[in-house]
Formats: C-alpha cells, structure tokens, sequence
C-alpha cells in the first residue's frame, strides 16, 4: 500500500506539465513532506484495520458469552420451575388424595396425572443435561441456547398445566365439601 502511494505520488509530479521561465525549479522539501505524510498516512490506515479486527474478535466473544448467559438463565428457571413442581407435588398433592372428597377411583387419575408431569419434568432434565454435557451433535452455542429457551418455555407451561390442575382439584374438594354440608345439614322446622 505504502508502494502504491509512492508510485501514485511520482507519477502525479511527472504528469504535470510545469513551465517557469527560465531554469525549471524543483523544491524538495513538498516533496519530502508529501511523501511522509503518505507514509504516515499508510501507518494509519493499517492501525485502523488491526482495530477492524480486534472489534470483529472481541464482538464473537461477546457472543459467545451473551450464549452462554442464555444457556445458565434458562437453565437456572428450569431448575426453579421444577422446583415449583416440587413444592405443588409435595404439598398441594397430599392435601387432594388425602381429602375425604376425593373418591378412590379419582385417586388413580389424579395420580396419574401428576405423574405424566413429573415424567415429562424428569425427561427434560436428563435432555438438559445431555445438551450441556456433550457436544449434541456439533451444536452452536446459540443453537444449544434456543433449545434451552424452548425447554425453559416447556417447563413454565408445565407448572402452569399442574397449577390449573391443583386448583381444578381444589375447586372439586370445595365443591363436594359445600355439598356435604348442605346435604347433611340438621333441619329444624
């Protein structure tokens, strides 16, 4: 680049067609001051692209460790959403089966239907863990992020679907307890 100038330079001085009277004058020092500024010049441009280049470096980093943030977010509201389950499973699970308003058979739905939740919890904990322990079949790790987001989305809805169906069951245990006390109130007329 530094060549290129020069010769740009040169051939720009030998283009011109100058006449003076008299013996041609030739002044050396614009000469000089224009070569060192093109020199000058052409250290400048080449710190502007080591600065180019050290910008695209250090916003991939950023990246990575943004998708990385991601990954350990996700991964953090999946462990609190299952903790959630946890905590409906343990309290609110016992208070239906053992209310006295729950009839038998309706035990083995209610149950079974929990258990389909935490199966499907325990699957994607085991999925997670496989994502952040082995390659999974050479994924990015914007790519490993979006199926975490994805797993993270899966996990809200899944407390969501047992709170619906805890207050569902609630609801029923409320009901048939109303219905009990209206039934089997003591008139006295």
């Amino acid at each position: 680049m530094k060549t290129k100038n020069l010769v740009l330079a040169i051939a720009l001085l030998f283009s011109l067609n100058i006449k003076a009277q008299g013996m041609p004058t030739y002044d050396n020092t614009n000469f000089i001051s224009l070569i060192k500024q093109l020199i000058e010049s052409g250290k400048q441009t080449s710190n502007i692209i080591k600065t180019v280049q050290f910008m695209k470096k250090a916003k991939e980093n950023i990246e990575k460790v943004n998708d990385v943030v991601k990954q350990l977010k996700a991964v953090r509201e999946i462990g609190r959403n299952n903790q959630r389950l946890i905590d409906v499973l343990q309290d609110d699970l016992r208070d239906i089966l053992d209310s006295p308003y729950i009839k038998p058979d309706e035990v083995a739905r209610v149950s079974q239907s929990f258990t389909a939740i935490v199966e499907n919890s325990l699957d994607t904990m085991d999925f997670i863990d496989e994502i952040l322990s082995s390659d999974y079949l050479k994924m990015s790790d914007a790519e490993r992020a979006e199926i975490l987001k994805q797993k993270e989305l899966e996990s809200k809805e899944m407390v969501s679907n047992i709170t619906i169906k805890t207050k569902r069951y609630k609801d029923i245990i409320s009901f048939r307890k109303m219905q009990d006390k209206v039934n089997n109130r003591e008139t006295e007329y």
